[in-house]
C-alpha cells in the first residue's frame, strides 16, 4: 500500500503547520520525531522516561526547543490534549491500550511494526523472526477501540534475510517511518479515511518476557537460529546453561553440511576452536556454531570458547544434574546443628 506523496513533500509554511503531541517509548519514537519535525508542529512529547542526559529523543527535542515530559498515566495525556488541543496524536513504541474517552480527545495515528492486520499486539519483529516468516513490515493506522484496528494510512513490506536480527530490521523499518510518517499524519489531518483491514485475517503476539528466550536444544537448527537472532542485544538474549551459569548466545549460525550424528545429545558440544574461538554444539537434527556469549556475570561478549572448553560438556539445564545438586543440598543442611536453620526442620 502506497500513496503519491508529491504534494504531501512540498513544505508547507510555518504558519500553516498544524499541532500534534508525540507519545512513544523505545528507539521508533527517535523516528518518528525526526519525520513529523518537517511535516508538522510538534507540540508536546510525552515519554514514559525522559532523561535528558541519555534519552536520544529528549536530547533532539532540546535542540529544537520542544518540550518534553515523563508521561504520568492516561489522565496526564488526557490533561496535555485538553490543554494543546493538538490536530493529532501520534503513537511510535507505546505499550498501553487507549480508552474510547481518551481517543475520543483528538485523531490518533499509530506506527506498527508488522503487515496488518496480522501480527496484531506486542512484540511483532521478534515473533516474525521466531517463526520464520518471509517479511516483516510496518503500518501506520489511525487508532479505534479495538487493538491495532484502525484503517490503514501506508503500509510497506521488507524482507527477512537469513542474517537478520531484530535490531537489523528496526534499523529498516525505523528508515521508513522517518521517510513516510509525516506525510501519512498530514493526510491523516486532512481527512483521509485509510484503508480497512480485514479482520477475518487478524493474527496476533502476545507480550515476550525473558525467559521466554530459553533455548531447547532439542528444537531444529534452524529454529534454535531464527530464536537467537530474534532476541540478540539489544534484547534480552536467547540464553542456556553451562551447569548452572546462564549464557546468553549473542552470536551464532547453523553449520552448513555438519557431519551427521547418528547417536545425538543435543545440547552436546562436539567441537571448539580456542583460537577462532566458536564451539559446536548439537542441535536436535543439525550443528550450531555458537561465536560469541555473554555470562550472566558480564553484560559484555565474549568468545564462547573462552568459557566452553571441553567437549564432554552438554548445554543446558539437565533435570538429572538438578536432582543431584538437590540431594548434595539436603545433605549439607542435614549436616548442620540443630536449630542452625531457624526450624527443627532442615529446609530448602
Amino acid at each position: 500500500m502506497t500513496h503519491d506523496r508529491r504534494q504531501d513533500d512540498i513544505a508547507r509554511p510555518a504558519s500553516t503547520q498544524f499541532g500534534a503531541v508525540l507519545l512513544g517509548d523505545g528507539p521508533t519514537a527517535l523516528a518518528a520525531l525526526r519525520s513529523l519535525v518537517v511535516s508538522c508542529r510538534i507540540v508536546h512529547i510525552l515519554r514514559t522516561t525522559a532523561n535528558p542526559v541519555v534519552d536520544p529523543v529528549y536530547v533532539f527535542a532540546e535542540n529544537a526547543g520542544i518540550a518534553v515530559s515523563t508521561l504520568r498515566g492516561l489522565e496526564h495525556l488526557a490533561q496535555i490534549i485538553a490543554e494543546l488541543r493538538p490536530a493529532a496524536v501520534v503513537i511510535s513504541s507505546f505499550n498501553r491500550i487507549l480508552p474510547p474517552s481518551i481517543l475520543a480527545l483528538s485523531r490518533f495515528v499509530n506506527v506498527h511494526y508488522s503487515l496488518l492486520p496480522r501480527y496484531r499486539g506486542r512484540a511483532n519483529v521478534n515473533w516474525s523472526i521466531i517463526n520464520g516468516e518471509p517479511a516483516v513490515g510496518i503500518s501506520i493506522h489511525l487508532v479505534v477501540p479495538d487493538l491495532d484496528g484502525g484503517n490503514l494510512l501506508f503500509q510497506e513490506s521488507v524482507p527477512i534475510r537469513s542474517d537478520d536480527t531484530a535490531a537489523s530490521i528496526y534499523n529498516r523499518l525505523d528508515a521508513i517511518q522517518e521517510r513516510e510518517l509525516g506525510a501519512a499524519v498530514v493526510r491523516a489531518v486532512a481527512g483521509d479515511h485509510g484503508i480497512s483491514q480485514d479482520r477475518n485475517h487478524a493474527t496476533y503476539g502476545c507480550a515476550r518476557v525473558p525467559d521466554d528466550g530459553e533455548i531447547d536444544w532439542r528444537k531444529p537448527t534452524s529454529t534454535i537460529d531464527r530464536l537467537i537472532r530474534a532476541l540478540a542485544p539489544p534484547f534480552p538474549g536467547a540464553f542456556t546453561h553451562l551447569e548452572t551459569q546462564q549464557l546468553v548466545i549473542a552470536r551464532a549460525a547453523p553449520l552448513s553440511d555438519p557431519p551427521i550424528y547418528t547417536g545425538r545429545v543435543p545440547g552436546r558440544v562436539v567441537g571448539l576452536s580456542p583460537t577462532g574461538g566458536w564451539v559446536d554444539v548439537l542441535s536436535g537434527d543439525g550443528i550450531l556454531r555458537i561465536f560469541d556469549v555473554i555470562p550472566s556475570s558480564s553484560g559484555s561478549p565474549i568468545p564462547a570458547a573462552a568459557l566452553i572448553r571441553s567437549t564432554r560438556v552438554t548445554l543446558g539445564l539437565s533435570r538429572l544434574d538438578l536432582l543431584r545438586r538437590i540431594r548434595a543440598l539436603e545433605e549439607r543442611l542435614a549436616l548442620l546443628p540443630l536449630g542452625a536453620t531457624g526450624s527443627d526442620e532442615p529446609r530448602l
